[in-house]
């Protein structure tokens, strides 16, 4: 039995790591399959770290936060070689070094993927996390042990805790796979495999996760910290890759050390232009001081290593012919207009679509229809017009005409209109489809409702189909309207599958319970931001509450100004949004706030303004900006007359000295927490 898991797990690893499998998909389901017979024979021998383990029999409720033992770092990016060269002086300034003294560096070609920390206890995989916010993530165990190329058991055991870090990836196999189903489906394709990766990676369904076929590559010993314990003997991060790969761990096979910065120079120019080979996606180099003493020597910033760096490729650019310019239709009315392409590779994918912003930068580009146009993918994902190709234009009665903007919506055909000084055009007619799918989209996204598996693709169908006409209409779904004729005989929805439409229908019942704050975000109401809608949330604590209020009231909210506060007593007066709220109501949508009750208690910090500079140690940016929030606080970007104090972080920038200008309290992090749980604190300048 033990020689049959050794055998998966070679296939395991021949696939998920190497992405050059053996054997077929369908022969490795049979030895799975006879592993899973021989354990069901003999429990007693089942082993924590047998493959057919990787899956859990249900999915999670949800995902807890984990600390960080060691902040996740991002890393400095450097777009060309000049600024390579610059990082290597600044190193050898670091370390004392001069040109001509040797300097050793590891090269690795940079995942495009989702950064991820493994902890292994005795050898067994015990915790998977995400980056987050660098100091804090999500528990990711169960979703970790579902990917093949990640050892649930290290060979040869490791006693104690191990702590190792990576990424993990869906190779460009994988990606047009679940793409494939995803249509099939009825659901929107990803737009590519990073935003796979990302997405599948949260999703609470492990099983999920092991049928996508995700990838891992780890890079990072955390703990022990090489140099110490049975780390010892480990001096270079050369030596640390291969000793991951000597315990069974998934290590990316390009790497190479470099003797100095010219032959980094050299790999990175040669896989510049070989990258496109690869099985998985990558958009850069990450370059390392190999030595690490070296590295304990030249520390790090509040944001970086200063012994790394990452080379950015240069966007791919192409000649293609600009075969039409269409418009597209957003939640809130904006009119965007796009470009249609004559097919063109770029990047490893063929590109037909490309963003030009607005009118006035067709203008300014002077882009026409039936040029020739020079096409880039921007950071290798978004493709946009980079301007014509002037030399290629045709002359005469057959030179290509400006773009003209349409002055009717193309979804439902009422007039545009532009405000004099606005950039965009806007679509005003509220029963516009094109407002409706995206307005749908917003409702359903994760910072609102998060209903998962409500996709482009499918909301186009339900809205096409008449099955869905507002938000208040996706509480009306059920499994058989979605997947057969409805007792109205309207079409099926093409693809939707009964697993499908019963995992949808879960997940339009569980948003009822957001918090009101999440139904104000997701209703989309002109310039009702997350901080707005948590404000008035916390402020009104119901939706009646808040239908009774008066502008004065709304406006008098610390941190909403007279913008909003019209743009939300607008709305509210609208009597079809008085319906629409009804419905949602009767539905059984949350109209309450979850945190109501504290408003009964004094919020510290009603009326004041701050601002951060700085990176904070003691919480994120975003944990104290919500934290100003709950004390009835308002935080903005810059410092001005108006701002009651500076809080101050590591490093700050130019904020500090302008708020010393105008003489606004500093507060560092600990006068900051005293002053968010109500302890009187004294104003006090925070030293660097």
């Amino acid at each position: 039995m033990e020689e049959l898991r050794t055998v998966i797990r070679h296939h395991e690893e021949r696939y998920y790591v190497l992405c050059d499998p053996e054997i077929s998909d369908v022969e490795f389901d049979r030895l799975l399959h006879k592993l899973v017979v021989l354990e069901g024979k003999y429990p007693e021998m089942i082993t924590p770290d047998s493959p057919t383990q990787r899956v859990s029999g249900r999915p999670v409720e949800g995902f807890a936060s984990v600390e960080h033992t060691v902040p996740m770092l991002s890393l400095e990016n450097a777009y060309d070689e000049a600024a390579l060269i610059t990082f290597d002086e600044r190193v050898r300034k670091g370390l004392g070094l001069d040109a001509k003294q040797p300097l050793s560096y590891v090269v690795e070609l940079k995942v495009d993927g989702l950064s991820i920390t493994l902890l292994y206890r005795d050898g067994l995989l015990v915790r998977g996390a995400t980056r987050g916010d660098g100091t804090r993530g999500e528990d990711v165990t169960s979703n970790a042990r579902a990917i093949g190329g990640i050892p649930l058991g290290l060979c040869p055991k490791v006693p104690g805790d191990l702590e190792v870090r990576g990424e993990v990836f869906l190779s460009r196999l994988s990606f047009d796979r679940v793409n494939i189903d995803r249509v099939a489906e009825g659901e929107a394709p990803f737009a590519n495999p990073r935003n796979a990766a990302a997405g599948t990676m949260r999703t609470l369904d492990s099983s999920l996760v092991a049928a996508r076929g995700l990838g891992a590559y780890l890079y990072q010993l955390v703990s022990p910290e090489p140099g110490s314990g049975w780390g010892e003997g480990l001096e270079t991060h050369g030596a640390v890759l291969e000793q991951l790969h000597g315990w069974g761990l998934p290590v990316e096979r390009h790497w190479r050390r470099c003797a100095g910065i010219e032959e980094v120079l050299n790999y990175c120019q040669e896989w510049s232009e070989s990258r496109l080979g690869l099985p998985f996606d990558t958009d850069g180099v990450v370059v390392k001081v190999d030595r690490l003493d070296d590295r304990r020597r030249l520390g790090q910033t509040a944001k970086f290593p200063r012994w790394a760096m990452a080379f950015k490729f240069p966007a791919e650019q192409a000649m293609t012919r600009l075969l039409g310019i269409e418009v597209n239709v957003g939640r809130t009315g904006a009119v965007t207009p796009y470009a249609v392409l004559e097919p063109v590779q770029l990047a490893g994918t063929t590109v037909q679509l490309a963003t030009l912003h607005n009118a006035d930068d067709i203008a300014r580009k002077d882009v026409r229809v039936g040029d020739i146009v020079l096409v880039e993918k921007g950071g290798d994902i978004i493709p946009k017009v980079v301007g014509p190709v002037l030399s290629r234009r045709v002359g005469g009665q057959s030179a290509p005409v400006p773009f003209v903007m349409p002055t009717t919506c193309p979804a439902c055909g009422l007039s545009l209109e532009r405000a004099d000084d606005a950039a965009v055009w806007r679509c005003t007619n509220n029963h516009c489809s094109a407002k409706i799918r995206r307005g749908l989209l917003h409702y359903a996204g994760r910072r609102a409702m998060n209903i998962e598996g409500l996709g482009e693709a499918l909301v186009e169908q339900l809205v096409g189909q008449e099955l869905v006409g507002d938000f208040a209409d996706l509480y009306t779904l059920t499994v058989d309207k979605l997947t057969a004729l409805d007792q109205h005989g309207s079409k099926r929805i093409t693809g939707m599958a009964t697993k499908s439409a019963a995992k949808l229908v879960v997940e339009i019942d569980r948003s009822k319970d957001k918090d009101f704050a999440n139904v104000l975000f997701g209703l989309g109401i002109r310039h009702v931001g997350e901080g707005a809608a948590e404000l008035l949330a916390r402020r009104f604590g119901s939706l009646p509450v808040l239908l009774s209020a008066s502008l004065e009231d709304i406006e008098k909210v610390p941190g909403i100004g007279p913008v909003i506060a019209q743009a939300v007593r607008t709305f509210l007066d609208k009597p079809s949004s008085r319906r629409l709220l009804r419905r949602l109501e009767l539905a059984g949508v949350r109209m309450v706030s979850h945190r109501s009750s504290e408003l009964e208690n004094p919020q510290t910090l009603t009326g004041q303004t701050l601002v951060f500079t700085g990176t904070l140690q003691l919480m994120s940016r975003e944990q104290a900006k919500q934290a100003v929030l709950e004390q009835g606080g308002r935080v903005t970007g810059t410092v001005s007359k108006s701002t009651t104090y500076l809080v101050v972080g590591k490093d700050p920038g130019s904020k500090l000295q302008k708020a010393e200008a105008l003489g606004v309290d500093i507060l560092d992090e600990q006068a900051f927490a005293k002053l968010i749980m109500g302890e009187a604190s004294e104003n006090q300048e925070a030293s660097d």
